[in-house]
């Protein structure tokens, strides 16, 4: 059974791990250059897509927003342990879990092409909701 430090950390590496994906993107869609995308060939035909924006802001700029913001709390709250936080982390990690789920039906069923570096994302979206779910129940 995980205790609170433990899921902190597990929150810690996983929001690292998000935030270095989500950055990859960022830049990647910044600078204009291709994802280089072996396994899976759409990376770029979803993220040029008109679903990659949201008011004009790369939809993984808010996920690198995301991650980085999960880390932070996180690191506050093992330097003095706070509720409010952790139910924090739990209310934007439902957002972006929801938000992944919208984000893989669209690569499924309307762009029909797939992008391993979102996949990566939504997985680790959810990996850290269900984290942040445990954690709010033991706090």
């Amino acid at each position: 059974m995980m205790n609170s430090k433990n899921l902190s950390l597990t929150l810690l590496a996983l929001s690292f791990i998000g935030f270095a994906d989500a950055t990859f993107l960022t830049i990647k869609h910044y600078t204009g250059t291709p994802i280089p995308c072996t396994i899976l060939a759409g990376c770029d035909t979803v993220t040029n897509s008109v679903y990659s924006q949201i008011a004009g802001v790369p939809v993984a700029l808010l996920g690198a927003l995301f991650y980085l913001t999960v880390f932070i709390l996180i690191l506050l709250n093992l330097q003095q342990p706070n509720k409010k936080l952790i139910k924090v982390v739990w209310w934007l990690s439902l957002l972006a879990f929801s938000a992944s789920l919208a984000f893989v039906y669209l690569q499924a069923f309307v762009i029909n092409a797939w992008c391993l570096y979102c996949l990566i994302s939504a997985l680790t979206s959810t990996l850290v909701f269900l984290s942040a779910s445990v954690f709010v129940r033991r706090a």
